[in-house]
């Protein structure tokens, strides 16, 4: 398999594939392809699988397309501006926000995830339910604008406003605490809760905080009188 991301604003991730091997996705997500693909739509992983991603922010089936002529080419386009992320799962085990999943080589896993602390699912801003990257291959993901990684040594601790966290490896530590001092909480702006991630491992960080983004949005549609 090859692939190329393509554009800026709303880029999209075009594979080009040979006989025999396929990519997947949540169905609804292909933007366009070659004639020389067979589509199958299923239940990845079983009805109980199926549910999990559907909590996770994706479709209850899945769709596959598997090449069946030389150098067919698929694209899957983002659907908010931003940036598409392609991650080695074999490498990187990650842990991502709801609906960041955009599509991957049949042997990625798609898993549900869940916060470690109830405080982490009600306040949390991504929810109480995460997804979970496994198995082998690569995995293409959907950034709310830019992706910034940094690396965190064991014991050290970054805190972000939890619309801004992306994806995390399995080794981070993952908290939500309360900003502490009731001036900061009433004037601060910046809302009642952080998230705490505490290394050893990579978090992966997006400049776009998506609520907010669409609270803009929402507070200049007019209202009827």
């Amino acid at each position: 398999m090859k692939y190329e991301i393509i554009g800026n604003i709303l880029p999209a991730v075009e594979l080009s594939l040979q006989p025999g091997e396929a990519i997947c996705t949540q169905s609804g997500g292909m933007a366009w392809m070659s004639d020389g693909f067979q589509l199958e739509s299923n239940v990845k992983g079983g009805l109980m699988k199926g549910f999990g991603r559907m909590l996770s922010g994706e479709s209850l089936f899945m769709a596959t397309y598997t090449a069946t002529r030389p150098d067919s080419q698929i694209a899957f386009a983002s659907t908010v501006p931003g940036t598409i992320l392609a991650v080695d799962v074999s490498a990187h085990k990650l842990i991502c926000q709801k609906g960041a999943f955009l599509c991957a080589e049949t042997s990625v896993e798609l898993k549900t995830a869940f916060t470690k602390k109830i405080s982490g699912g009600f306040f949390g801003g991504e929810g109480f339910i995460l997804q979970e990257l496994d198995g082998t291959g690569t995995a293409f993901l959907e950034v709310d604008g830019d992706v910034i990684e940094k690396e965190l040594a064991p014991g050290e601790v970054f805190k972000v406003d939890t619309g801004n966290v992306f994806a995390f490896e399995k080794g981070i530590r993952y908290e939500v605490e309360m900003i502490k001092g009731i001036k900061n909480v009433l004037f601060g702006g910046e809302g009642l809760f952080l998230t705490k991630l505490t290394g050893p491992g990579r978090i992966y960080l997006q400049t776009m905080n998506f609520a907010e983004f669409t609270g803009k949005i929402a507070s200049g549609i007019p209202s009827k009188s």
